[in-house]
């Protein structure tokens, strides 16, 4: 479990370069719809407003 913020950040990062690299190698339309939707969760925890702590 990720200690800090900018740790469970990184996390994030790395689950979106995930999805990119599996997105990049499918002809599936029905994985990338799947990617597309996975990615959309992602982003929202990782850009969300407020962040997790205030600085």
């Amino acid at each position: 479990m990720p200690n800090s913020e900018k740790e469970y950040n990184g996390y994030l990062i790395d689950h979106l370069r995930l999805l990119k690299r599996i997105e990049a190698v499918t002809k599936d339309n029905e994985a990338l719809k799947v990617i597309a939707f996975e990615r959309d969760f992602i982003e929202q925890k990782l850009y969300q407003k407020p962040p997790l702590l205030n600085s």
